[in-house]
């Protein structure tokens, strides 16, 4: 499995995009749009909630509570590269 860079920081941009940046001077834009239709993200809808985001000890995902993540795989992959 392929190892992605590990996240430095993450930010809200509105409230359902993130801008994340990762150890390999990357930006990405990701959209959490499409994860508010799965049980588990619904929290997110909270605007409030959404903009408390963090960034997990060693960079490995971003956190809001201790049930609500979304690792750095999705947020390479899935992300829109920014310059």
């Amino acid at each position: 499995m392929m190892n992605h860079p590990k996240i430095i920081s993450a930010s809200t941009i509105d409230d359902h995009s993130l801008l994340v940046e990762f150890d390999n001077h990357q930006k990405k834009i990701y959209d959490i749009n499409p994860l508010l239709e799965k049980e588990m993200f619904t929290p997110l809808r909270n605007a409030e909630l959404f903009r408390a985001v963090r960034v997990d000890v060693g960079g490995y995902a971003v956190v809001w509570r201790k049930d609500i993540d979304i690792s750095e795989h999705e947020l390479w992959v899935h992300g829109k590269t920014i310059l």
